[in-house]
């Protein structure tokens, strides 16, 4: 296998590397959940580029991009914590262009394209997390409208974002994964409230969401009446490879190794071991998600595949902020904004932050039941 990059894609990586040091920053300051309104205007800018939809078939006003250009893309972002998109661009759109209405296709294609609505998730619930068919927020038909009655939890965005595309038990009789209706409701509708879970580094990413007596008109719903769950499959189709996961871990690392340049006790002893490890796992965790890329390139539909690459990208985050939290010793769990924290409290809150991408966007545990099923054949038990 040639693990060269060709002319162009060098040029293309170099061009988005470019770009976000210009409109975004190296990431070092935070991600998007604590700068919403600089990550609607990056959004615009990206729009502005073709970025924003560069997946999209051109007929959709796409790109038309490469597995492998998505992919740099998606790398050169995450290095930098920088927007990619979001739920519009890349999960939404995509969506409705199997299953939407034409008149749904006008309505939100070309505003999500253009930056003009943010989109969050309503699927998972307290009661149903990983087995998300066991979901009970309600709708029931009420002559053009269904009304919603219900809670959402884990929510990403929120209290940002002006949509909402949501799973609902219409019939509850039904089997679990039938009798499921998906919808699209605008966050201002009455009846919606938002309560944000302020996590431990202080920032609310997840939200608890409240629909009481929520009306949405029928014309709204995605696909067919009791067909959603269907429909959902595809949504989590569009999940990325997982390069984004590993991604995530080399702005830190780099920085944690140029900090020990001039801290030469930091990578003593046992320190030094866990540096070599964590500089053998980025590459480890970049080939799996390299992978994916390249059977899709192929036209191959990775599954067990996608399941390792994010496995191992986030828990390749918590080790690796771990391994730098004790590598800075007594000073690196000071958190950002006091005067004596090393490296101004990064792995502090970088510690923190990733006790949760181990659980956001499929748990571990689900990823190896995937492994274990559909790679190695194993059987359910």
């Amino acid at each position: 296998m040639d693990f060269a990059w060709g002319d162009e894609q060098r040029k293309f990586r170099a061009a988005v590397r470019e770009f976000i040091q210009r409109e975004w920053g190296d990431g070092a300051g935070g991600g998007e959940e604590e700068r919403p309104d600089r990550a609607r205007a990056y959004s615009k800018a990206l729009a502005s580029n073709g970025w924003l939809t560069m997946a999209w078939p051109k007929a959709y006003g796409g790109g038309a991009a490469t597995p492998w250009e998505q992919m740099i893309f998606a790398e050169e972002s995450a290095f930098a914590s920088a927007p990619t998109g979001g739920q519009g661009a890349d999960r939404v759109g995509p969506v409705l262009m199997i299953h939407g209405t034409e008149e749904q296709k006008q309505q939100h294609l070309t505003a999500i394209a253009e930056a003009r609505e943010v989109w969050c998730q309503g699927y998972s619930e307290p009661g149903a997390g990983s087995d998300l068919a066991s979901l009970q927020t309600r709708a029931v038909r009420d002559g053009d409208d269904y009304v919603l009655n219900g809670q959402k939890i884990w929510t990403s965005g929120a209290q940002n974002a002006d949509w909402i595309h949501v799973l609902t038990r219409s019939d509850p009789d039904a089997p679990k994964h039938r009798g499921i209706t998906y919808l699209m409701i605008p966050m201002n509708t009455p009846g919606i409230s938002i309560r944000p879970i302020v996590q431990m580094h202080g920032a609310a990413g997840f939200n608890e969401t409240f629909f009481e007596d929520v009306r949405v008109p029928a014309v709204n719903v995605i696909g067919e009446h009791n067909r959603g769950w269907y429909v959902a499959a595809t949504a989590l189709d569009f999940e990325r490879s997982g390069i984004q996961r590993m991604a995530a871990a080399v702005g830190p690392f780099e920085r944690l190794l140029k900090y020990a340049q001039t801290n030469a006790k930091s990578l003593a002893g046992t320190h030094r071991t866990a540096v070599a490890d964590t500089a053998i796992e980025v590459e480890v965790a970049r080939l799996l998600g390299y992978r994916v890329t390249w059977m899709q390139s192929a036209g191959l539909v990775p599954n067990q595949e996608s399941s390792m690459s994010k496995m191992f990208g986030s828990e390749l985050q918590q080790r690796s902020a771990r391994r730098g939290l004790n590598m800075l010793g007594l000073a690196g769990a000071l958190k950002p904004g006091n005067p004596q924290a090393a490296m101004g409290g990064e792995f502090c809150d970088l510690y923190m932050r990733t006790v949760s991408v181990t659980i956001a966007a499929g748990t571990s545990e689900i990823q190896r039941n995937i492994i274990a099923t559909r790679g190695l054949g194993l059987p359910r038990g």
